[in-house]
């Protein structure tokens, strides 16, 4: 998988902002579950999808907060959508936004977190640059990946979520709920999809 720079700089952020850093590209990479859903028609894989990510935020927020992380893994476990002949492209995604989310509840029961932060990075870099090659019917090295413009403006992203990480000194809980709330507004996924958070 892709490798952006930052994921050096992030290991030496506090493990909080490392999760923040974590939920906030998961955040961004739930659209692409949820238009796959759409096209299969498991809306409630979906709602099941953002509950999860939902007590993710809520676990940063609220302190001690008492969340049963292995249940939660069980859960997203069972709605990672498997590859078939007739599948369409949006699994590939659907999939890179579960395997992200996993990540983040495995640094909840591991205790490790520079080495999920640093896995989210990398899939959701991957998902970019697999869904330009897919458009352009293009194979590119590792190296070459890094050079598409797409990639380039997803390290931009995170370098821009890193430095407000290492740079804010508010409120704690301000910080997450504006980019909580900064990445809802956008509704837009790191490959483009559109989501409109009305009746989600």
């Amino acid at each position: 998988m892709i490798k952006n720079p930052v994921q050096l700089r992030l290991e030496k952020l506090p493990q909080w902002k490392q999760r923040l850093f974590m939920v906030c590209l998961c955040e961004r990479m739930y659209p692409n579950f949820v238009f796959y859903c759409h096209q299969q028609h498991h809306e409630d894989d979906a709602k099941n999808y953002k509950k999860i990510l939902d007590l993710v935020w809520e676990s940063l927020l609220v302190e001690d907060v008492k969340i049963n992380f292995d249940l939660q893994l069980e859960k997203l476990e069972l709605i990672i959508p498997t590859v078939t002949d007739d599948s369409p492209y949006m699994v590939y995604p659907a999939i890179d936004a579960c395997h992200a989310l996993g990540e983040v509840l495995h640094s909840y029961l591991s205790g490790e977190i520079a080495e999920h932060t640093a896995k989210v990075s990398s899939i959701s870099a991957t998902t970019v640059a697999e869904f330009e090659m897919t458009k352009t019917n293009v194979t590119l090295s590792e190296d070459e990946q890094q050079t598409l413009p797409s990639v380039i403006d997803e390290f931009d992203l995170q370098w821009e979520i890193f430095r407000l990480l290492r740079e804010e000194n508010n409120e704690m809980n301000e910080l997450i709920k504006g980019l909580k709330d900064e990445i809802r507004a956008a509704g837009t996924s790191n490959i483009g999809v559109f989501l409109s958070y009305q009746g989600i």
